[in-house]
């Protein structure tokens, strides 16, 4: 069975507990990530236009 490193350190996964990673450390280094905020998906905001943004006007 082929497994791919740890996606923190590159060290082969060998405990099944904590797949995808290779040790407790490196699942905490990567939730400690996530708590940051330095995992984020980029996303585009779309400009408001005249029938969009407040309705406390109509």
């Amino acid at each position: 069975m082929s497994t791919s490193p740890c996606p923190i350190c590159d060290k082969p996964v060998s405990e099944p507990a904590y797949r995808p990673f290779c040790s407790k450390r490196c699942a905490d280094v990567d939730l400690q990530r996530w708590f940051a905020g330095r995992y984020a998906i980029p996303t585009v905001e779309a400009e408001e236009g005249p029938d969009q943004g407040d309705e406390s006007d109509a």
